[in-house]
C-alpha cells in the first residue's frame, strides 16, 4: 500500500489481528503466565503489558502527545533496562492488571485513530529534516506498521516460550497437532543446489515499492551490490541430513567447529539439536509439550549458529552471506528486480510459504513449489528462520529511525569489526512469523548460541571456475 491506499479501518483490522495471537497465547492460569519458564525468556506477563507500553509510547505520546496512562510504567517495561533474567523480580502488573492496561491503550489508540486526518499518511518531502519527525512517523502509516510488527514478533517470543515451558500442552487448539494438515504435502526437489551467476543486485529496500513502507531502518538504504558467483542449497538443511551430521559424531569433532564455537558446544553440553533425544533407536523431539518421532523430512531447527557452521564444514560447504541469500531470495535475473518475496511482490498465501502458525512446525521439504525465487530456491520464506554466515550490521547509508535500540545498539561498536560471538543475521521468517513481519528484505539477528528460536539453515559453496 501507498500512502493513498492507507485507511484507519485496515489499520484497525491489523491491530486487531496482531492483538488476537498475544491474547490466544496468554490464555493461560495466571501461575503459568507469571512463571518464568526459561532465564531466556521473560514471564509471559511481562510480554502481555510490554506490548501495550510499546503501542503506548508510539500510537499514543508520539502521535497525539498524551501523557502516561499509568506512573512509572515505561521503567517497568523497558526491554533495555531489564534483562529478561531479572523481570520476574519486578513489582510487574498483575494478569488482570496487564490486560486491562493492554485494553485501556488500545481504546484510546483507535479513538485517535479514528480522528486522525488521512492526508496525515502522506510522506513528508524530507523524513529526516528539523520538525519532521512526527509526519515521517505517520508516512505511509509506518508508526501503525512499527507496533504491528513488534506486537506480531512478540507472540513468536511467546511460542518460544511456550515450547520451553515444561509439562503438557496449556492452549489446546492453538497447538494442535491435527493443524498439521493444513500443510501441503513435500516432493523431492531437483536439483539439490542451483547456481546463482555473479553479478550486481539491489540488496535492501527504501521502501518505495508495494508492501515495503513497513520496512525497518536496518533494511535501508536500498544499495547495488556485486555478488560473486556461488551455488546455494534448493532446499534447507532437512532433519535426517543433520541426524546424520549427529551420527557421525558431528558433535564430538572439534575440527568442524570453531574456536568460540566449540568451547561453547562444550560449556552447554550440545550434542544435537535442542527439544531432540535417543530413545529406542528412534530421534524423538519434544513439541510444545508433546513427543514425537522427528519427522525426517523437515527443516531442522532449534539449532544456534554454532551448530549450523560446524554441519555445513562437515558437509564441505559453509552458510551463505546474507547478501548471497537476499540475491537467491529476491532478484529476478530477467528484470533486474528485487522481489518483495521470492515469488513476487503478492501477498503470501498458504500455497507459497508456511507463515501465521497455521501449524506448529516447519512443513516438509518440497511443498511450496508456487514459492520459489526466480532462481527456483524454494521454502525462503517461512519454515524454519536460515542463519547466515554475516554479522549484524548497518548499511551504508544507514540512519537510526525512529530509535537507536531497535537495531543501532546491536551493531558492532566500530564498523567494519567482526567477532565469533557478535550477533548473526537469519533470514527468512519461521512457521511462527506472522507474514506482515517477514519480506526478502528483512533482518532478523541474535546471539550464535541461541537455539530456542525457530531457526535452522542452508548450506551454499564457491562457484568454481567454468560453473
Amino acid at each position: 500500500m501507498r500512502a493513498a491506499d492507507i485507511r484507519a479501518a485496515d489499520i484497525a483490522r491489523a491491530l486487531a489481528a496482531s492483538r488476537a495471537r498475544s491474547l490466544a497465547y496468554t490464555d493461560i492460569d495466571d501461575a503459568d503466565l507469571r512463571r518464568q519458564h526459561s532465564p531466556l525468556m521473560s514471564p509471559l506477563v511481562w510480554d502481555l503489558a510490554h506490548i501495550g507500553n510499546y503501542e503506548e509510547l508510539w500510537l499514543l505520546r508520539a502521535v497525539t502527545g498524551s501523557r502516561p496512562q499509568r506512573d512509572g510504567i515505561d521503567e517497568l517495561y523497558d526491554a533495555f533496562r531489564h534483562p529478561r533474567a531479572t523481570r520476574p523480580a519486578l513489582p510487574l502488573l498483575g494478569p488482570a492488571q496487564a490486560r486491562s492496561y493492554i485494553g485501556e491503550v488500545r481504546g484510546h489508540v483507535l479513538d485517535a485513530l479514528d480522528r486522525l486526518d488521512p492526508d496525515a499518511f502522506r510522506p513528508p518531502v524530507e523524513p529526516f529534516g528539523d520538525g519532521m519527525r512526527s509526519a515521517a512517523l505517520l508516512a505511509d502509516g509506518f508508526v501503525y506498521g512499527l507496533v504491528i510488527q513488534h506486537e506480531h514478533q512478540h507472540a513468536e517470543t511467546m511460542l518460544a516460550t511456550h515450547q520451553l515451558r515444561e509439562g503438557p500442552p496449556v492452549i489446546g487448539d492453538a497447538f494442535d497437532p491435527g493443524r498439521i494438515r493444513a500443510l501441503p504435502a513435500g516432493r523431492p526437489v531437483h536439483p539439490a543446489e542451483v547456481l546463482v551467476p555473479a553479478g550486481e543486485f539491489t540488496m535492501g529496500t527504501d521502501g518505495n515499492t508495494p508492501g515495503t513502507q513497513w520496512a525497518y531502518d536496518n533494511e535501508r538504504p536500498a544499495r547495488r551490490v556485486h555478488v560473486p558467483a556461488f551455488f546455494i542449497d534448493t532446499l534447507p538443511v532437512s532433519n535426517a541430513a543433520h541426524a546424520a551430521f549427529v551420527e557421525a559424531g558431528g558433535y564430538h569433532d572439534e575440527r568442524l567447529w570453531s574456536a568460540s564455537g566449540w568451547a561453547w558446544r562444550c560449556e552447554a553440553g550440545l550434542s544435537a539439536p535442542q527439544f531432540w533425544r535417543h530413545e529406542d533407536g528412534t530421534w524423538v523431539r519434544r513439541r510444545f509439550g508433546r513427543d514425537e518421532p522427528v519427522p525426517m523430512d523437515e527443516p531442522v531447527q532449534h539449532v544456534c549458529w554454532y551448530e549450523a557452521q560446524a554441519h555445513a564444514r562437515w558437509a564441505g560447504r559453509r552458510l551463505p552471506t546474507e547478501a548471497e541469500w537476499e540475491k537467491a531470495c529476491a532478484h529476478d535475473p530477467v528484470t533486474g528486480y528485487s522481489r518483495r518475496f521470492p515469488w513476487g511482490d503478492d501477498d503470501p498465501t498458504p500455497e507459497r510459504a508456511n507463515l501465521d502458525h497455521v501449524a506448529c512446525r516447519p512443513a516438509p521439504l518440497g511443498a511450496y513449489p508456487a514459492g520459489a525465487s526466480a532462481y527456483g530456491v524454494e521454502q525462503m520464506i517461512g519454515d524454519v528462520w536460515e542463519w547466515t554466515a554475516s554479522e549484524f550490521t548497518g548499511y551504508p547509508g544507514f540512519r537510526s529511525f525512529p530509535y537507536r535500540e531497535y537495531s543501532e545498539v546491536f551493531f558492532p561498536s566500530e564498523p567494519d569489526q567482526t567477532s565469533p560471538t557478535g550477533y548473526k543475521v537469519l533470514r527468512g521468517g519461521s512457521w511462527a512469523t506472522h507474514h506482515s513481519a517477514i519480506r526478502s528484505a528483512f533482518r532478523n539477528w541474535d546471539h550464535p548460541i541461541r537455539r530456542q528460536i525457530f531457526a535452522g539453515f542452508r548450506l551454499a559453496r564457491d562457484a568454481e571456475k567454468g560453473d
